[in-house]
């Protein structure tokens, strides 16, 4: 079988294995040690336990893989990979198994965590070895820990409306965890419209602890929007990019500032997210750079409207290759309901952040960039600082080559084009004419990039004047 295939089976016995002494309402039956050892092809009995396992928890029916027992799978090697998963034992800090985690006692918070762990890992692995398909249920952890360190989604409703495996809110119940809250200070809905990775992110969810509403099956968002009622305080979303293949409704209510092309949902998915915000809401959503400057015409005149709204309050071009599954390159959109004065924040009516963070991250390889604890702190430092309140470490202020605050009328001069280093420049040069080479090569690095969006945008320029002339 080839990845996206034993994907399945990999992480549903991992679930299993989990769930046998996790859940003190399954059967014996259902448990590790009877299903490795029972009577019968093992792939009937481990099917036979993930039933049990959905009969005794309502909250996972439909989400556990029914494929073991299949005249295709080898049993054999079937039976190789479950005693493979046997003998990694689960553990907490103090070496026993974890308990049952649902069913009273401290839960084996330790061996739910390691579990977890040990998930997310394969869920990671799996993307790499999928490559461009993998990208459809995994985010990479760091941009995710980005997003969810600046929209600091302490409390309330956090939505995602293409979760894929879970990420986001796995990462979000982690921030709240961290910042001293508890478990349930957030509820999370979201929605999925792949089968299997529906599957995967209930999965997910469950083995971290985290009570969901998923829907009770997966669905395309544009066609039916599982959580129709649904106004989040936060959002966290990373939309497949430029999407061409999608239910598009003209007179659908969400176009509020203009109908998306039927070529791409870039703006589709926006539209969306903004309208599931609530009085209050913010979200952070993954996007590819071609939203920030598309000269498509509606594509141009939604970012337009959007940003004379004043509903985007940050943007941030992120670094290339972060992105395994995808040679796309991506950027953060943030929006905000209210960028009025309270709570301590500033008044940032009428203003955008830009942040150009292309020279961060850490290659991990060749073809892989990771952002480090440092980059997301300083990112996500500079952004608190601009909006004000509590999570500000001090005043903000523009630095030239990495953010800028511009008003909305620098932004109309622009042709509401949002490409950060449009904004922010630069960086200025040392004076003393000792610039170390680090800082030379990562400014003219700088420069040369600025130079090069100052060209994309005459070339859209030229090419939009030829087109007139060619009408």
């Amino acid at each position: 079988m080839d990845s996206s295939q034993y994907r399945d089976f990999v992480l549903g016995l991992v679930f299993l294995k989990y769930a046998s002494s996790a859940f003190a309402s399954v059967p014996e039956s259902a448990r590790w040690p009877a299903v490795v050892s029972g009577p019968g092809p093992i792939g009937a009995r481990i099917d036979a336990a993930m039933a049990a396992v959905m009969r005794a928890e309502p909250s996972l029916d439909g989400a556990l893989p029914l494929i073991f027992g299949a005249e295709n799978v080898d049993q054999r090697r079937l039976a190789d990979l479950a005693a493979v998963i046997g003998d990694a034992r689960f553990t907490g800090r103090d070496g026993r198994d974890g308990g049952h985690a649902h069913g009273g006692g401290d839960g084996g918070a330790g061996a739910r965590d390691l579990l977890g762990e040990v998930y997310e890992y394969f869920l990671e692995t799996f993307a790499r070895a999928e490559g461009r398909r993998g990208g459809e249920f995994y985010t990479p952890k760091s941009v995710v820990k980005l997003l969810v360190e600046m929209l600091e989604p302490y409390k309330g409703r956090v939505y995602d409306p293409c979760c894929g495996s879970g990420g986001m809110f796995v990462q979000a119940e982690k921030f709240v965890l961290s910042r001293r809250g508890r478990s349930g200070d957030i509820a999370v809905h979201g929605q999925e419209a792949n089968a299997r990775t529906w599957r995967l992110a209930r999965m997910n969810l469950a083995i971290h602890g985290i009570a969901g509403d998923l829907s009770a099956r997966h669905a395309d968002t544009f066609f039916e929007d599982a959580h129709p009622g649904l106004l989040a305080d936060h959002v966290l979303a990373n939309p497949p990019f430029n999407m061409s293949d999608w239910y598009r409704d003209p007179a659908d209510p969400r176009w509020r500032f203009g109908v998306p092309p039927a070529g791409n949902a870039n703006f589709a998915w926006m539209q969306h997210i903004v309208a599931k915000l609530g009085p209050r809401g913010g979200a952070g959503v993954v996007m590819a750079n071609g939203s920030m400057s598309s000269r498509q015409t509606a594509e141009s005149g939604i970012r337009a409207a959007m940003v004379e709204a004043d509903l985007v309050s940050c943007v941030v071009a992120l670094p290339p290759q972060l992105f395994r599954t995808t040679p796309i390159p991506a950027c953060l959109w943030l929006f905000s309901k209210d960028k009025g004065p309270g709570g301590g924040r500033d008044d940032r009516r009428g203003q955008v952040l830009f942040v150009d963070a292309r020279s961060m991250g850490t290659l991990l390889d060749r073809t892989e960039r990771v952002l480090t604890g440092d980059d997301i702190a300083r990112i996500a430092g500079t952004y608190h600082s601009w909006r004000g309140g509590s999570s500000a470490r001090g005043p903000y202020a523009d630095e030239p080559g990495f953010c800028r605050s511009a008003a909305l009328d620098e932004i109309r001069d622009h042709g509401h084009v949002l490409t950060p280093g449009r904004y922010a420049g630069a960086a200025e040069a040392a004076d003393d004419g000792a610039e170390p080479v680090r800082d030379r090569v990562e400014r003219l690095a700088k420069e040369l990039l600025a130079r090069m969006d100052e060209s994309a945008r005459l070339d859209d320029v030229v090419r939009a004047r030829l087109e007139r002339l060619d009408g």
